[in-house]
């Protein structure tokens, strides 16, 4: 028997990364894992390696594609145990060449696309339910060209300790994983070099990026009884990047 057996759980941007890992350690604890992403095939295939698992294709930034996902969640019959709300992008840009469009890009996915996930999820999410953010030791640094990400993970932050009280009447818990530098295709894409990504590394006392595996583990522990206790925390995932 996992820690999850039995429950029902969501993750947003499900189909690669830190989502995918979060996904399969879900499953694999016994959860049912409704998994989104925006591109057809990837989801398919991200699906196809996760198990006990149901793809729902959509835009966190879209009202109407999250209506959708939980009008699926809504129709297992079995209510929402675990909300992992995910999805996010990533545009380095230093002020002087950040443009509108990517500006409000970041902030449509990664702010309003959590708002929208965690509201339109309430009625579902049963008493005592779990929903983890995903947030980013850029919230808390002052990364030259990551201002646009820095400020929006920041919000995502200050959304986890406000829902935490606001929903703590039903035992719902709201936490945050804030993960540092991690091996993924957005961290390939953002540090598009080897020559960055071990500079990026090289900052980090862990003396390299982690795997999308770590800070899922984390996600696991918050979505599990083992968290009982822990309401509105950011649980780091840096490597201890944040002490270097």
């Amino acid at each position: 028997m996992g820690l999850l057996e039995g429950k029902t759980a969501v993750v947003t941007g499900g189909s690669t990364g830190i989502g995918l890992a979060a996904a399969r350690r879900l499953a694999a604890e016994g959860a049912h894992v409704f998994i989104t992403g925006r591109r057809e095939e990837e989801l398919a295939k991200a699906v196809a390696t996760v198990g006990d698992a149901t793809g729902v294709r959509g835009d966190v930034s879209v009202a109407a594609d999250v209506d959708h996902l939980y009008e699926q969640v809504r129709a297992r019959g079995a209510g929402l145990d675990v909300l992992f709300a995910n999805a996010g992008i990533n545009h380095l840009a230093r002020l002087v060449e950040l443009t509108e469009q990517d500006h409000d890009r970041v902030f449509d996915i990664n702010v309003k696309g959590t708002f929208l996930t965690v509201q339109k999820a309430v009625p579902l999410l049963n008493d005592g339910a779990s929903v983890i953010l995903t947030g980013s030791t850029a919230g808390r640094r002052a990364v030259p060209g990551m201002g646009a990400y820095g400020a929006s993970k920041a919000a995502v932050r200050a959304y986890a300790r406000t829902w935490a009280n606001e929903l703590s009447g039903r035992g719902i818990r709201v936490n945050a994983v804030s993960p540092g530098p991690i091996d993924t295709a957005m961290f390939e894409q953002v540090f598009d070099t080897d020559e960055k990504r071990s500079s990026v590394a090289a900052h980090v006392p862990a003396g390299r990026a982690g795997l999308p595996e770590e800070p899922a583990a984390a996600v696991a522990f918050l979505a599990s009884p083992q968290s009982s206790f822990i309401h509105g925390a950011d649980i780091l995932v840096d490597g201890g990047e944040l002490v270097a």
